[in-house]
């Protein structure tokens, strides 16, 4: 197989990306290679999608924030609200697959089809399980995300029962052990961040589009990354930013970045795949 190199632009032509006959048989998708600013076209596109169908975006954004902000409100009641910043984290772990009515509101207006709330619920019918299969994987990943968290706390304050918010940042940031649990913690979370960035980041939107197994899904997600390393590494970062914004803003930046960023990872998948429809 050969890989076209596309000159920027989401949804560029269609030419290096495998037959969806060969992608059910098992073999893997072949990514193109992008060009660096590629994720800023992706966030134009996702822009652009947002404001076709505002209600429906936004509306879901809504909802993710407002289930973010039922989880925080627990972890508060449970006086451990250094979780918080573990659940944000865990989030952008699991945001892949709560996008997936997002990327069907994209893949429709790309075809120029009418879009409704039925449809993104309905999003992911004609997967047969797999995403069942894959948010297993991303649930197991959140979870552990969350041992990781509360086990640092552990080791390195010697319990999970914390101070108030302000009193644990200066804890953090002022102190040997705060300092060592910092630099573990981050460690080890972009360890595990970058590994399930890696397998999830186009992968949904490829299960959505064609009929194939979560574990081809994931191994082409995969491979996206290493082939296209610095403009997968910008669409991290501005994930990273774009969710933390979210979070800063005392969740309501969450409304807008959450559709945002799932509007724009389906025009990542169309510009690294193609689509069944395009016979990408």
């Amino acid at each position: 197989m050969t890989i076209e190199k596309t000159t920027g632009g989401t949804g560029a032509g269609n030419a290096g990306s495998t037959p969806p006959s060969q992608a059910q048989a098992g073999v893997l998708p072949t990514p193109r290679l992008v060009p660096f600013d590629a994720p800023w076209a992706w966030l134009a596109a996702g822009w652009r999608d947002l404001w076709t169908q505002p209600v429906l975006s936004l509306g879901y954004g809504a909802a993710f924030a407002a289930a973010a902000a039922g989880i925080a409100l627990g972890l508060a009641q449970m006086e451990v609200h250094a979780l918080f910043l573990a659940l944000a984290g865990g989030f952008m772990l699991v945001g892949p697959l709560a996008a997936g009515g997002l990327y069907e509101v994209s893949r429709r207006l790309g075809l120029g089809q009418s879009v409704s709330f039925s449809d993104m619920v309905r999003a992911g019918v004609a997967s047969r399980g797999q995403l069942l299969f894959f948010g297993g994987l991303l649930t197991f990943a959140f979870m552990l995300w969350i041992r990781v968290a509360i086990l640092l706390l552990a080791l390195f304050l010697g319990s999970t029962v914390l101070p108030p918010p302000s009193q644990f940042m200066q804890l953090l940031l002022f102190t040997p052990s705060g300092l060592g649990l910092l630099i573990v913690g981050s460690v080890v979370g972009g360890a595990i961040a970058t590994a399930i960035f890696a397998l999830s980041v186009v992968a949904i939107p490829m299960l959505l589009d064609r009929r194939i197994d979560f574990v081809t899904a994931a191994l082409s997600s995969v491979q996206a990354v290493q082939r296209n390393p610095k403009p997968m590494a910008l669409w991290a970062g501005l994930i990273a930013v774009l969710m933390g914004a979210g979070f800063a803003t005392a969740l309501v930046g969450l409304v807008f970045a959450f559709p945002l960023i799932g509007h724009a990872t389906w025009h990542a998948y169309v510009d690294l795949f193609g689509t069944s429809d395009s016979g990408g």
